[in-house]
């Protein structure tokens, strides 16, 4: 199984999710971390995914070949994480035919009604069990 997950900015969410992902599953799937910038791609790098790739034709590249996404819920606005998110990774990642799992975060600019008032740290588990949950399938 590939699982791709995609950050921008410092990509400390990414890295998070890739050091739990990599912790949990091993060698069960394949872990690509794919960069809106390159910060963010070494972040995940550092953090133990099997490959790489950053900018707008990887991210878009990656979502249409994944079988499963992980990273912030503002993957699917355009111009979030303060314009990283481009319209066309927007609608990339919207279409892709992979399952996504994306955390809520306000900083994002979308509320998800359910995840105010829980911690990141509860967030990132739920992801993660989540993840795992996909790979058993």
């Amino acid at each position: 199984m590939r699982i791709v997950v995609i950050d921008g900015q410092g990509g400390g969410l990414g890295a998070d999710l890739t050091a739990r992902l990599k912790a949990r599953l091993g060698d069960r799937a394949q872990l690509w971390a794919v960069g809106t910038n390159a910060l963010a791609t070494a972040a995940m790098l550092k953090a133990g995914a099997d490959k790489a790739a950053t900018g707008e034709n990887a991210v878009c590249w990656n979502a249409a070949h994944a079988d499963l996404i992980l990273g912030p819920i503002g993957l699917l606005s355009a111009n979030a994480l303060m314009g990283e998110v481009s319209p066309a990774m927007a609608a990339a990642i919207s279409a892709a035919p992979a399952r996504r799992i994306l955390v809520p975060m306000s900083s994002c600019g979308v509320l998800v009604a359910g995840s105010v008032g829980r911690k990141l740290e509860e967030l990132l588990e739920e992801a993660v069990s989540l993840a795992e949950k996909e790979v058993g399938k």
